[in-house]
């Protein structure tokens, strides 16, 4: 849909599922290639919107469900400040969001799962996946702003490096990787520990 501010909102409707996560991570790229095309202005996020955006997230891991991939404020901030389209989506649940409420481009003060899967399972989980295929075609379509996602890959192993330092800190030896069982889902099997 268009934004009467003249940039395109990406919108995400119904059920979106995280098993497809490098496809929806596509999407983004595509439509970003279709507002090139047709012209449009890229979303220029508020201090508020960026802080929204991280307060989904967190709310809706926190009080819905797990996140499979659940990106830091540094993650979630970095990527909404640099995509170039606006990412929305429909309410989902009853739940308000804990802060940022009442912002003039989000239409809702309640959770949107739809969103908040798309930014944490398909962008910010598969964004290595989505910087190595525009390694290869992204010249192609003048895509070279997508730049941002090596830096974004960058903040991203920084993130993880210091969460290593400190648990081997605290171990004071060799850190075994437990982000994968951090936020274990219940019914999965655990056939072995880092």
């Amino acid at each position: 849909r268009k934004d009467g501010k003249g940039y395109p909102c990406l919108y995400f409707s119904g059920p979106i599922r995280s098993a497809g996560g490098t496809a929806t991570a596509v999407t983004l790229v595509v439509a970003d290639y279709l507002r090139k095309c047709l012209g449009y202005e890229v979303y220029d996020p508020s201090e508020e919107e960026i802080k929204r955006a991280y307060i989904d997230v967190r709310d809706y891991h926190e009080k819905v469900t797990n996140l499979q991939y659940y990106p830091s404020e540094d993650e979630v901030c970095f990527l909404i400040r640099n995509y170039p389209l606006q990412i929305d989506g429909d309410v989902s649940d009853e739940i308000e969001v804990s802060n940022y409420k009442d912002l003039s481009r989000i239409k809702t003060n309640f959770l949107r799962s739809g969103f908040s899967l798309v930014v944490a399972e398909c962008f910010a989980q598969k964004a290595k996946k989505v910087d190595a295929q525009l390694s290869n075609w992204g010249k192609d379509f003048a895509l070279e702003h997508w730049g941002f996602l090596k830096e974004f890959l960058e903040l991203q192993e920084k993130i993880k490096a210091k969460a290593k330092k400190v648990e081997t800190v605290n171990l004071g030896k060799i850190a075994p990787d437990l982000t994968y069982i951090k936020d274990l889902v219940a019914g999965r099997p655990v056939f072995t520990h880092p």
